[in-house]
């Protein structure tokens, strides 16, 4: 059974880390003293679920999660400094700090190490979050003890939710663009001038023209969707935009 560690300290140890190319040890204090942390800790990197959803809402989140008074977001994860800074970069999480965890010792110290050796894994630690304020564990966010990896209470809304039910949550953009685009980039530089972050997918790099065709059902770039809306070109990101301002106000 998998045991909540609310109201006790963190363990005590030493992370392994690579910066660069030296070592750097860290160590739980550096991590967490005097600071309000949240902790999502996971199977490992560049697996499923860790890669599509778990890590890149918690980094999409980041600027509210600060604006709540959380210092640093840290993912931890039974695999070595290599593993953990590359999977950081393939995932471009700026906002997220990457522990590697790799004998699982801050994950057996949690109650959170367990077998994943029918999947070949060895040991690895379960799915769940946590806010720790100065080394102490205020709320902890445990999956079921359930067949398989379940992702159902440890996700970043939810934390967000513990936080501040209230908190206003941004957009989800993404635009379609081509590269050399005069539209694109004017459409790009409403969006920085909106201070709205967006995920720009290029043409002929992250997709193709028949990618666009079959996303939008138009053959001209840009295409702007929100929060899983097709909105339209440059012009109807105009409207858009005003539209949300108008509202705000």
């Amino acid at each position: 059974m998998l045991k909540s560690k609310e109201n006790q300290k963190v363990p005590s140890v030493t992370f392994r880390t690579r910066n660069g190319d030296a070592w750097e040890d860290v160590s739980s204090d550096d991590v967490f003293k005097g600071k309000n942390v949240i902790v999502f800790s996971l199977p490992g990197a560049f697996t499923p679920t860790c890669s599509s959803t778990h890590l890149p809402r918690y980094n999409e989140l980041a600027p509210v999660f600060f604006n709540e008074g959380i210092d640093e977001i840290v993912c931890v994860s039974v695999n070595d400094t290599f593993v953990m800074n590359a999977w950081k970069a393939d995932q471009e999480a700026q906002n997220i700090t990457v522990l590697p965890d790799g004998n699982g010792e801050f994950t057996d110290g949690m109650g959170m190490l367990v077998s994943k050796d029918d999947l070949g894994f060895g040991k690895r630690s379960w799915r769940y979050s946590m806010v720790v304020r100065d080394g102490v564990v205020e709320k902890m966010f445990i999956e079921p003890d359930k067949p398989g990896d379940p992702f159902e209470v440890s996700d970043a809304d939810t934390m967000l939710d513990y936080l501040n039910p209230n908190a206003t949550v941004p957009a989800s953009v993404a635009i379609l663009t081509k590269p050399g685009c005069g539209f694109c980039a004017k459409a790009k530089q409403l969006l920085d001038q909106a201070e709205i972050s967006y995920e720009e997918i290029v043409l002929g790099t992250d997709a193709t023209s028949v990618s666009l065709k079959a996303i939008s059902g138009q053959a001209t770039v840009p295409q702007v969707f929100v929060d899983g809306e097709h909105i339209g070109d440059s012009e109807a990101l105009i409207e858009w935009l005003n539209a949300s301002q108008t509202k705000a106000a």
